[in-house]
């Protein structure tokens, strides 16, 4: 894992120095000289997280607490979570004799992060200074219980909760490496930070033996439980979860939990009255709200989820993700005092990352709504540069993985592995770009009566993963070498194997059994070498979008996890460029094997392009089919909506509202521009 730091501002490397200066100082007790050096730093850069906190010390301890605390106010304007604001107003209020306030800073220092040393000892003599003897002795247990961790781990610990992430990381690896390698404070820590950075197979595997070692954590099972989810391995975090329930059964957190789990089988109906049970006893909890209202959404109740969305966002103003949420209902209609809302949070210099990035992405819907194109480009133009900022894409490593396919999967390679792999027919994969078309083409095939449609499902992706090896995306050369060196080396009872655990975990995905299932994770596209060698009897839908429509339309998309390409123009431009090479190749070393669907056509001529798709598939054609909308069935993907109406040409076209602004996209494409 690699970090970096979320908390501290963009400074040029004299302010940094200054910084240092102000710090060294402030550790040596020179106060006076800790309080000129960081009122320097203050000047050059007003929302200096540390500048103001060793202003806010430094002017403490010489007896200046009112400076103090006004300094400290300053800071809680531009950095409300920041914990040792809080410690440190305690401490002023503590030397004005005020106990109560103290105690009140203090409480809240620790909601933040509870690896603070100095607030557990000062509440507790606090707690029995005013009677509370009970909560003293919960203090005293707290320091206690900090006393018995290793102190890195307990620095790191605060890191972590202040968001230095990278010296959070830099403090554990050092620490595990070099003293206790199987410390599970440490190990469990790391595995947070895995977590938070989406680097999940480290996580796993950490948590994994943190629960070797200390079974009966609950805390560490709950971690577990999650990111067996988030690798959608959804069968053995319901396991972990349901171990869970079994031993505490009210517990918020579990129950919230096996909701999400729920959620990503598909088993919405059941996840629903969960996350509603618990709403009933936490009602201002607005991330219950939000997850009802996706439920519902994907049920089809899309006038219930509006209500619950508002919720969220009546609860918490900057609540970016529930304002999104309207906008990827696509006829949302918002209203002008939604639209006033949503500047006026965006504009407010703490609202925090993703709260921000979410906002732009529903105020460039609203604005395009309202044809007001060059005001909603700015605003998709701004959350697509700070989505970027925080995501790990790297277009070396795509170029790399398509030249390698090219190089290994060749006419050669499958013609010495013919007759390899499971030979089972049923899956139907629906590859290609994200906004292309591909929840149409699912929604038709789930309307005939011997398709099942399930979702995007991550099993293949998975498997290439665990082909891969561990993942290192600094040096994914070595990360996509060791995928072909891994495909070269396996025999025909290995990928026979392989497809059969395929049809076997995706079991859990579908209800009714039928002969036929879809499986349209698009980023497929790019393993087509691995199905024909697991699944050689399986179909593949290539489901194709105009360039600049497709790629327009994925720039305006915020999605929920992955497709970090789409947040660049010349991103998605080489992306997209790479996609229709690779798929040429596909077609040349495997004539037949892909059934190219293009998006227009599809609208234009409905029903041949829905016969022709049957019968790739081998499927007799059925009416249903070309009344789709009329099918009813849970749809995961942002186009839901859309696929519940009937055809239309209305969005066809729609980028060229944009396209003045479409230059760099444009020019990425190159000669696909036209296409």
């Amino acid at each position: 894992m690699s970090a970096s730091s979320e908390a501290a501002t963009p400074t040029t490397p004299t302010v940094e120095a200054e910084m240092q200066r102000a710090r060294a100082l402030l550790e040596k007790g020179d106060f006076a000289q800790a309080l000129a050096a960081a009122q320097v730093v203050h000047e050059a850069v007003p929302d200096h997280r540390d500048a103001l906190y060793v202003m806010a010390v430094s002017q403490r301890y010489l007896k200046r607490v009112p400076d103090a605390l006004a300094t400290l106010a300053e800071l809680q304007r531009w950095h409300p979570k920041f914990s040792r604001l809080y410690q440190e107003r305690g401490h002023c209020f503590v030397a004005q004799r005020e106990a109560p306030k103290a105690i009140e800073a203090f409480e809240q220092a620790l909601q933040l992060n509870a690896a603070l040393p100095a607030s557990w000892n000062r509440l507790e003599a606090l707690y029995r200074l005013v009677g509370r003897d009970a909560d003293a002795a919960r203090a005293a247990a707290q320091s206690r219980r900090i006393a018995g961790i290793a102190p890195e781990v307990v620095a790191a610990e605060g890191m972590f909760a202040e968001g230095d992430l990278a010296d959070a990381e830099e403090i554990l690896r050092r620490y595990l490496q070099t003293r206790n390698p199987l410390d599970p404070d440490g190990m469990w820590l790391l595995a947070k930070i895995g977590m938070k950075l989406n680097i999940l197979d480290d996580a796993e595997v950490l948590l994994d033996t943190v629960l070797k070692i200390k079974p009966d954590d609950r805390v560490v099972r709950h971690d577990f439980a999650i990111v067996l989810a988030l690798r959608h391995k959804h069968q053995r975090a319901l396991e972990e979860i349901d171990k869970l329930l079994a031993a505490d059964p009210k517990n918020h957190a579990f129950r919230t939990t096996q909701a999400a789990i729920l959620m990503g089988l598909g088993r919405h109906d059941e996840a629903l009255p969960l996350y509603q049970s618990v709403l009933r006893e936490t009602p201002s909890n607005p991330d219950l709200h939000l997850s009802i209202a996706h439920a519902l959404k994907t049920l089809n109740r899309a006038s219930e989820a509006v209500v619950s969305y508002r919720a969220a966002a009546a609860i918490r103003p900057s609540y970016g993700e529930a304002y999104w949420s309207f906008a990827n209902l696509k006829k949302y209609p918002f209203t002008d005092e939604e639209v006033a809302r949503m500047r006026e949070e965006e504009a407010r210099p703490q609202v925090e990352l993703a709260d921000r990035y979410h906002l732009c992405f529903a105020l460039g819907k609203a604005l395009e709504d309202r044809g007001r194109y060059e005001e909603a480009f700015r605003y998709y133009e701004r959350g697509n540069a700070l989505k970027k900022s925080e995501t790990r894409y790297k277009a070396a490593s795509i170029e790399y993985n398509t030249r390698i396919v090219q190089e290994t999967f060749t006419a050669e390679f499958f013609d010495a592995r013919r007759g390899w792999g499971c030979p089972a027919s049923g899956p139907i994969f629906i590859v290609g770009l994200p906004r292309s078309g591909s929840t149409l083409i699912e929604q038709i095939l789930a309307s005939h009566s011997q398709v099942e449609g399930t979702m995007e499902l991550a099993n293949i992706p998975r498997l290439v993963q665990s082909l891969q090896g561990r993942d290192n995306y600094d040096s994914y050369r070595k990360f996509w070498d060791q995928y072909v060196e891994s495909i070269k080396a396996r025999g025909p009872e290995e990928f026979r194997r392989d497809g059969e655990e395929y049809l076997a975990e995706t079991q859990i995905y579908r209800t009714e059994r039928k002969p036929f299932f879809t499986d349209k994770n698009p980023n497929n596209f790019r393993n087509i070498g691995l199905l024909q060698l697991i699944l050689p009897q399986a179909k593949i839908i290539d489901a194709r979008r105009g360039a600049m429509a497709c790629c327009f339309s994925n720039y305006k998309q915020l999605f929920a996890t992955g497709q970090e390409f789409t947040y660049s123009m010349g991103d998605l431009g080489s992306y997209y460029r790479w996609y229709l090479e690779l798929m040429e190749h596909w077609d040349d070393v495997l004539p037949g094997k892909v059934l190219h669907v293009q998006n227009e056509a599809l609208i234009d001529d409905l029903e041949s392009n829905v016969r022709r798709i049957l019968d790739f598939c081998g499927l007799e054609f059925e009416p249903a089919c070309l009344e789709y909308w009329k099918t009813e069935r849970r749809i995961h993907t942002v186009s839901s909506e859309q696929v519940r109406r009937p055809v239309s040409r209305e969005g066809i076209d729609h980028w060229r509202n944009f396209e003045p602004w479409l230059g760099p996209l444009r020019e990425a494409l190159g000669p696909h521009a036209g296409s």
